[in-house]
């Protein structure tokens, strides 16, 4: 079991007049795979003994669980409404008091942002909804940390934000005003710099231009004392002209830091016991890039700066930045850095004894343990975004990556020449993009398509996959999944790849895969797939493209004809020969019964308005299995359709307001149609349903502190009863069991 505890959340009946009539408990479990996503941060308090946290570009915030060694979710509790608090722009802790913890919340600055605050550890939360705009899966989202707390008025809180200037809260973080005297604003980056990571989370790429602004606020404590607030606080930007600012009035005024490196932006600061300060730099704000960088040390005491730099850039052709500094808080003099973009022959940690003078790379004689998450035995660390050195035990190190995080528990062995031990400390920490989830019946329960790591058999839902990734082609993200519905064995993928083939089937239930001949012509990208009941015919809709199929493996591709682009093809779930498709731009139900050759319109009313929501994110057509004919057409705007006649005719079901995904899965006892499942909005609620009658009456079955952000991708499973699986936009695969079921 992945999560730290089980969830029970409470559930209630929904009849069509909304009326309670029952109840119900589920469990809800993370699918285990092990990171995934990129850890933008961790933070450790400086006083209380295995208190760290992690912050994610889009899978929300973690507070690692030392008795359990899991890491907790903080932030399922966010419903789909608001799934943009699920990107972490900042956290900071109390230093004098830990239970307190900050949470700036904020995925794309064109929506919605909030500074939540808990004096629990983030068992709970208040939330102060406010006017700066954050970017927690934007440039430079792993530069930090932008809020901070005084360490000796834990009342005073700063944040940094990328467009908005300086902010102050003195009620710790209930109300917040504009440090109006700071003398930066905004720092917009060209749209020509700026490739969004993780778009799968939304669908596509964003260009539009991005601020980066304020990357960390700083505290000077050895300017305080005990029951005042700190009069000294530095602030850093992300420009290459000046960026580094200082107020010795706790804010009143400020003035640029003098002698300050110019032409790299900074992105870290760490500060030593004995005063100094550590700041690494890199030419670009990151991830996407970094063609340059340094590690600079600053001396307040005398205003001195000194390049510190271990390596330089270009190294034999690589280019590289600097991305994270850390301090050993029981030695000052003991720093380590870590390179950033240096893709070849990897990223570096330079470990120093004696201020910078002198470094040592760490990585080169690593020993690493896969054990935890097999599948990253096949990556090599890159983004290395932080960097933190457990403040009560300095033989601990940790680092975060675009896919985890690394920690070493005798990092002091370098001292003396021995190899560095790492284990992928990701256990709870689940950050996935579920991209296709299928459930056969027989085999594997469950089979995953993933943004940026392809995907997995799941043979063992609570352990990371041994065999990690799909064998045979590697894809770099599986979009789409199918199974023959009368020959489940028999499975198809489609992925992105470089230059190779992007479709591949399987024919030992994902066990082994192997790519077709060959692919339709003008094939823009990866798209959608599915295949006939009897395994026999593929169809392909590439991305851009329209829908092709093949009946050899893809020796030949055959247009189908009467579909257009885009349009996304289902299977009969038993007759070979009849295929589906629902064009969202005509509003029109298509059917084939040829073997997908030939495509014609039925006549069905009552369907989802024409263009709702063409493409990815709309409507929705499914089979449901072991009927002929029988379809469901789920719509975020005009809810649930059923037909039962192959297509000819859909019936609405009014009590759903909102489908945004439909899974079908065992039927419950004395019942002959399969449970249903859904995310959507009924009796004007969001949340996660349940049917066991064909759609008259629904069973919520999650509670409103378990609504993991935003949910697709689902399906229930066929041989388990009340089991269902689902995709987040970060939080990685969930699945759900009815309480009094489990472990039975």
């Amino acid at each position: 079991m992945i999560l730290a505890a089980a969830v029970l959340a409470f559930a209630f009946v929904f009849s069509l007049n909304a009326q309670t009539v029952a109840a119900e408990k589920y469990v809800w479990r993370n699918v285990a795979i092990g990171g995934g996503g990129f850890v933008t941060g961790i933070i450790t308090h400086p006083h209380q003994k295995d208190l760290f946290y992690a912050r994610t570009d889009i899978g929300g915030a973690y507070r690692w669980d030392p008795a359990s060694r899991k890491w907790v979710p903080l932030l399922d509790w966010v419903g789909a409404d608001e799934n943009n608090l699920m990107g972490v722009e900042s956290i900071a802790l109390d230093p004098a008091d830990a239970r307190f913890v900050y949470i700036a919340a904020g995925t794309y600055s064109r929506t919605n942002a909030a500074i939540l605050r808990s004096d629990d550890q983030g068992k709970a939360f208040k939330r102060t909804d406010v006017p700066f705009r954050m970017g927690g899966n934007e440039l430079g989202r792993f530069n930090g940390e932008r809020l901070a707390v005084d360490p000796y008025d834990g009342e005073i809180i700063y944040f940094g934000s990328r467009r908005d200037g300086l902010w102050k809260s003195s009620d710790r973080g209930a109300n917040w005003e504009n440090v109006k005297s700071f003398p930066v604003i905004d720092t917009t980056e060209s749209s020509s710099s700026v490739i969004r990571s993780n778009a799968w989370s939304r669908g596509r790429f964003d260009f539009a231009p991005q601020s980066v602004g304020i990357v960390f606020v700083q505290f000077d404590a050895q300017s305080g004392s005990p029951g005042k607030p700190t009069p000294v606080v530095y602030v850093g930007v992300s420009t290459a002209q000046t960026n580094f600012y200082c107020s010795r009035d706790g804010g009143a005024t400020w003035q640029a830091v003098a002698g300050q490196p110019i032409g790299l932006r900074p992105n870290h600061l760490a500060v030593a016991t004995d005063g100094n300060f550590y700041l690494t730099y890199g030419r670009e704000p990151g991830p996407n890039t970094m063609t340059d960088g340094a590690v600079w040390k600053f001396i307040p005491t005398n205003n001195s700066w000194t390049d510190i730099t271990p390596l330089k850039s270009p190294d034999g052709g690589q280019v590289f930045g600097y991305g994270a500094v850390a301090v050993d808080a029981q030695d000052p003099l003991t720093i380590t850095v870590a390179t950033f973009a240096r893709w070849k022959p990897h990223d570096e940690i330079f470990r120093s004894t004696n201020g910078g003078t002198h470094w040592t790379p760490l990585l080169q004689n690593a020993k690493w343990d896969f054990a935890a998450a097999p599948y990253t035995a096949t990556r090599t660390p890159h983004w290395m975004g932080d960097i933190e050195i457990n403040p009560l035990d300095r033989d601990q190190l940790f680092f975060t990556t675009g896919y985890g995080i690394w920690c070493c528990t005798n990092i002091t062995a370098a001292d003396s020449g021995r190899p560095t031990k790492w284990v992928f400390l990701d256990n709870g920490l689940e950050e996935t993009v579920p991209l296709a989830l299928i459930s056969p019946p027989e085999g594997a329960h469950l089979l995953s398509g993933l943004g940026d790591i392809d995907g997995f058999r799941h043979d063992d839902l609570d352990v990371s996959p041994l065999g990690g990734t799909f064998p045979g082609p590697r894809f770099s993200n599986t979009e789409d999944l199918a199974f023959a519905g009368r020959h489940p064995e028999t499975m198809i993928r489609v992925g992105s790849d470089n230059g190779g083939v992007r479709v591949a089937i399987s024919s030992d239930g994902g066990k082994n895969w192997t790519a077709l001949a060959g692919e339709p012509p003008y094939t823009a990208g990866s798209g959608t797939v599915t295949i006939s009941s009897d395994g026999k015919i593929i169809v392909w809709t590439p991305r851009r493209g329209a829908p092709y199929f093949t009946t050899d493996c893809g020796v030949t591709w055959t247009a189908c004809a009467g579909l257009s682009t885009g349009v996304r093809v289902t299977a009969d779930a038993l007759n070979p020969a009849r295929f589906y498709a629902y064009d969202a731009r005509a509003g029109k139900v298509l059917v084939s019964a040829d073997g997908a050759t030939n495509f014609s319109a039925t006549e069905a009313a009552f369907l989802p308005a024409p263009g709702a929501f063409p493409g990815r994110g709309g409507p929705t057509l499914c089979a449901t299995p072991g009927l002929e004919g029988d379809l469901w057409l789920a719509s975020r705007v005009d809810g649930l359709f059923h037909s039962t006649n192959g297509g000819i005719t859909f019936t609405h079901l009014p009590s759903v307001e909102e489908a945004g995904s439909l899974g079908l899965g065992k039927a419950a006892a004395g019942e002959k149609f399969p449970a249903l499942f859904l995310a959507g909005k009924i009796a004007g609620q969001h949340a996660i349903f349940r049917s066991d009658d064909c759609g008259q009456t629904w069973t919520r079955i999650n509670d409103d502190q378990h609504q993991f952000g935003s949910i697709s991708r689902m399906t229930g499973d066929p041989r388990i009863y009340g089991r269902v699986y689902f995709g987040t936009d970060g939080r990685g695969i969930i699945y759900g069991d009815v309480a009094d079921k489990v472990g039975k």
